[in-house]
């Protein structure tokens, strides 16, 4: 695949990522008594938790090794972002949290990248959603607090990367 082709397709995604990271909807203004994850997007593995991305195993068992592409590592870390977002948002009772998780499926659609990255990317995301699961329960101040300052770091890596990688 040809890297520069590859690269391009990096920057529409992200100007949709920025422009859901940086917007964002409502907040309910209480958080449901149990937080209704919606199931993962159709063809999700089995056995994976609620709310996550789909396909999250290993990069080297499909026998195709990660690109080590520049772009990856930031997108890994937006990747993760926007699994901290779906899962807080979702906490605190966002009629549209889900859109987090269709933006991280837009942007490997668009991307296409091979399936090792494409795991990785996967990974990333479901690992930003598990940190925030594993640590609150309910919608804290300090909940809302990590939701805005994730926005405001994934805008500003969204744009990074747009400018550094895209054509």
């Amino acid at each position: 695949m040809n890297k520069c082709r590859s690269v391009s397709r990096v920057v529409p995604p992200l100007l949709i990522a920025v422009a859901l990271v940086s917007g964002g909807s409502t907040w309910a203004q209480e958080p449901p008594a149990s937080p209704d994850v919606p199931p993962a997007a159709t063809g999700s593995a089995p056995g994976a938790s609620k709310g996550e991305a789909t396909g999250a195993a290993a990069p080297e068992a499909s026998g195709v090794a990660p690109s080590d592409a520049a772009f990856m590592k930031p997108l890994g870390r937006l990747s993760s972002i926007l699994g901290s977002i779906h899962f807080l948002r979702t906490l605190c009772g966002d009629p549209g949290a889900g859109q987090w998780r269709e933006t991280m499926n837009e942007l490997i659609d668009a991307q296409s990248p091979n399936e090792a990255d494409r795991k990785i990317l996967i990974a990333s995301f479901n690992s930003g959603y598990r940190a925030f699961e594993s640590t609150y329960r309910k919608c804290t101040p300090a909940a809302r607090l990590a939701v805005s300052r994730y926005q405001s770091e994934g805008a500003t890596l969204s744009r990074e990367i747009s400018a550094r990688y895209g054509n």
